[in-house]
């Protein structure tokens, strides 16, 4: 007798087929991102265009590997890894509470909603001396920055997710002598995991956003900060190397939530 885990031969197949398939894409993404290097590159060295105004890859290793070198680079990532997660947490964490107040209340929606949509559409730079100084000049004005950025996009997705709910659910528990609150809980919470993971995964980059946004306003330190200065002062090499450094801890941040998004859809 067979196993329940046991499949035909043609569904094994086809397994195999879409096992095959992803480590094609990743050979293909690994392949492109080689082929790209190498062209910019050979750019460079040939002197297609001018080293100095696109740097290459061989002068932004030997960048980083001077910032390593002297310990400044992990002070400096260490800086803006800080900021980002603690404005990301405070973001996602507001905007989730806040959210539930909102599908709680439908008063206090119809009254919070059109200032959480104008928030939403304010350009967060043009805060920027108001909130130097509220809070200074330290990563304190950076960190409220990250929050600022993320917030209201944590509200508005999550806030769409609980609506989303399915109304028919909601009534068959009302309708069994269900609270408000069972009803959150049983239903409302479990339902909006998916749009949860979407809004950790958009809050990743607004989170990566508002803290660079902010170490350009006012900052010693920093990823943001190495590329100001490095603009400043017409050194390429090491803007290109920040903001490599910044697309790697982004991307690594952002596999964080994705491995996440594996574990919740499992259990």
């Amino acid at each position: 007798m067979k196993k329940q885990t046991d499949f035909s031969a043609e569904h094994a197949l086809y397994l195999k087929g879409l096992r095959k398939k992803s480590v094609l894409v990743q050979i293909a993404r690994a392949g492109l991102l080689i082929a790209l290097l190498g062209i910019w590159e050979l750019v460079a060295g040939l002197q297609l265009v001018d080293p100095f105004i696109i740097s290459s890859p061989s002068r932004i290793c030997k960048m980083i590997a001077e910032l390593a070198a002297d310990g400044s680079l992990f002070y400096h990532i260490g800086t803006t890894l800080w900021e980002t997660l603690a404005g990301f947490a405070i973001a996602v964490c507001v905007g989730t509470g806040v959210a539930l107040l909102l599908w709680w209340s439908e008063s206090v929606r119809r009254v919070l909603e059109p200032y959480i949509v104008v928030l939403n559409s304010l350009p967060k730079i043009a805060l920027g001396p108001v909130i130097i100084i509220w809070f200074g000049t330290g990563s304190s004005a950076i960190v409220f920055m990250t929050v600022l950025v993320g917030v209201i996009v944590a509200i508005m997705n999550m806030l769409g997710g609980f609506l989303s709910t399915d109304k028919n659910k909601i009534l068959l528990l009302e309708s069994m002598g269900a609270t408000k609150f069972q009803i959150l809980t049983k239903l409302v919470l479990p339902s909006a995991i998916p749009q949860f993971i979407g809004m950790l995964k958009i809050c990743v980059g607004m989170a990566w956003i508002g803290s660079i946004m902010g170490e350009y306003i006012v900052s010693k330190a920093g990823l943001g900060y190495l590329i100001v200065y490095g603009g400043q002062v017409f050194r390429l090499d090491l803007v290109m190397a920040a903001t490599v450094i910044l697309c790697v801890l982004a991307a690594g941040m952002y596999a964080l939530v994705a491995l996440a998004e594996k574990w919740l859809v499992k259990k």
